[in-house]
């Protein structure tokens, strides 16, 4: 008899032997394979993390999406927004703000001032505009940009006037801007004036021949060197640069004359690059009277309420701008050559 096929038990009616089933587990004599339901269990906890990772993938890229989205829509509001927006407010002083060295790659500069100076001029709600300065100067081209599109706007709108108005500074190609202004204004221990024309450079050709170090430089053009800081100066060079600035110097007195006229009352010491308080510029003629923005808007504009059309780069912007100057000045300072500056 066979292990299959042995009895285990009587039928007490039959008296024939009953023969046990055996499953194949018991056949082989081994347990249920436990290890089956572990390779499951790990198979699908991997599935449900890899789910949950795509779930977690797929939130963050609709949160990015959203912000990016809302981003837009705030930038294109703000640009419908703008040149318009202020028509909504009435009646009003526009002003617009000069801070800092007058320079292409500054908030000063042309690009920003001259925009902002624009959306005040067509705004029909805008009574009078007012030019705030703080500057030390800068580039007599950026100023004579602004001088000229000052004078512009003017002729184009002849009911709308503008003031300048001076905080702490407007020296030079400060004030280079604000001569184009129907009139100055200034605090009586603000600075003004610095009427003249520099350019800044320095020599190193001694302390080279103390280091031991030669210079070589190579040209074509028997001039293009001239002014490098590592060469011995010539006379020459000197001389043509001089011409250069009295030149500069001389169209800044004239813009000068030209946009303060019978109201100098100085001599030549009001062209030699000094500076005066805004007290003293009243008896010279370079200011003619003594208030801030709020009080130029109340009594001499007749409009209290002040709207500040100032422009300001944004941050991609100012990084773009900034990138080609920076390669401006690289390739400057490589032929040798330093800004020149109303100062």
């Amino acid at each position: 008899m066979t292990e299959e096929q042995k009895p285990t038990s009587q039928d007490p009616w039959t008296n024939n032997p009953q023969v046990s089933e055996t499953t194949p587990a018991e056949k082989n004599n081994v347990e249920p394979d436990k290890n089956r339901d572990w390779e499951r269990e790990v198979l699908s906890k991997l599935a449900m993390a890899a789910v949950t990772e795509q779930r977690r993938a797929r939130r963050w890229g609709i949160f990015f999406k959203s912000v990016m989205a809302l981003y837009l829509v705030v930038i294109l509001f703000a640009l419908l927004s703008s040149g318009d927006g202020n028509l909504s407010v009435g009646k009003h002083t526009a002003l617009i703000d000069l801070n800092g060295v007058i320079a292409s790659d500054s908030e000063a500069s042309a690009d920003n001032i001259i925009p902002s100076l624009r959306d005040a001029f067509e705004n029909k709600n805008t009574v009078g505009v007012i030019l705030r300065i703080n500057s030390p100067g800068g580039s007599p081209v950026q100023a004579g940009y602004i001088n000229d599109e000052i004078k512009r706007l003017r002729k184009e709108y002849p009911k709308t006037p503008i003031y300048a108005v001076i905080s702490d500074v407007c020296a030079s190609g400060g004030y280079y801007i604000a001569v184009a202004a129907d009139e100055i204004y200034a605090d009586k221990a603000s600075m003004v004036g610095s009427i003249g024309v520099l350019m800044s450079t320095f020599g190193f050709v001694e302390t080279m021949n103390k280091l031991g170090v030669e210079r070589r430089l190579l040209t074509a053009g028997e001039s293009k060197g001239f002014m490098d800081p590592f060469s011995p100066m010539k006379d020459k060079d000197v001389q043509h640069v001089k011409g250069m600035l009295t030149n500069i110097h001389a169209q800044f007195i004239k813009t000068v004359k030209e946009g303060r006229g019978d109201r100098l009352k100085g001599g030549d010491e009001l062209f030699t690059g000094l500076v005066w308080t805004g007290e003293q510029g009243i008896e010279l003629g370079l200011v003619d009277g003594l208030g801030s923005a709020s009080y130029v808007a109340r009594e001499i504009i007749g409009e209290e309420k002040i709207v500040d059309y100032t422009r300001t780069p944004d941050p991609f912007e100012k990084f773009t701008h900034g990138l080609g100057m920076s390669m401006a000045a690289t390739f400057a300072k490589i032929v040798g050559l330093g800004p020149t500056e109303l100062r």
